[in-house]
């Protein structure tokens, strides 16, 4: 019996979810599906041009897992694209990366997904007095994202299997 796969870290979702070629009917196309993980590798590796290593820690996985998964996806990418099938960006077991921040009049903490900007008001209390989370921040020592390892010891994970 094979293991469960373990979330993967995306920093955010795709803005187009589908592409095919021009002028043939959606609906006439076989598709090929790239889960949000694949094109995280993708992105990481041919578009920001990262080293597999750096990008594997970027999405908190194992360097050679990260190479089996940009193997597949650049291999579903191929298929669409020489065989001239839509592409359908969706599924997987990711876990969003996400901002955390405390305002300073309530105390209360909240978290944002990564990419939507800088609140400008708790949602709650109207607060303007807003801060990121500590753990959030980073320290002087060089370490970045406590709170994300901390979630992640509490099993939080978006389970997407479409």
């Amino acid at each position: 019996m094979p293991r469960p796969v373990k979330c993967r870290r995306i920093e955010g979702e795709p803005e187009v979810r589908y592409f095919k070629p021009q002028g043939v009917p959606l609906v006439e196309l076989q598709d090929v599906r790239l889960a949000l993980d694949e094109f995280e590798a993708v992105r990481l590796s041919d578009l920001e041009g990262m080293q597999q290593e750096d990008a594997a820690a970027r999405m908190q996985i194992s360097r050679q897992t990260f190479g089996n998964i940009l193997t597949s996806a650049r291999r579903k990418i191929a298929d669409a694209l020489v065989n001239g099938k839509a592409l359908r960006i969706e599924g997987g077991v990711i876990r969003m990366k996400q901002r955390e921040f405390v305002c300073q009049d309530c105390k209360n903490e909240w978290s944002v997904p990564h990419g939507t900007g800088r609140p400008g008001r708790y949602p709650k209390c109207g607060g303007l007095n807003l801060h990121r989370v500590a753990h959030d921040r980073g320290c002087a020592r060089g370490t970045r994202g406590g709170g994300f390892r901390r979630r992640r010891r509490l099993g939080l994970c978006l389970g997407r299997s479409s």
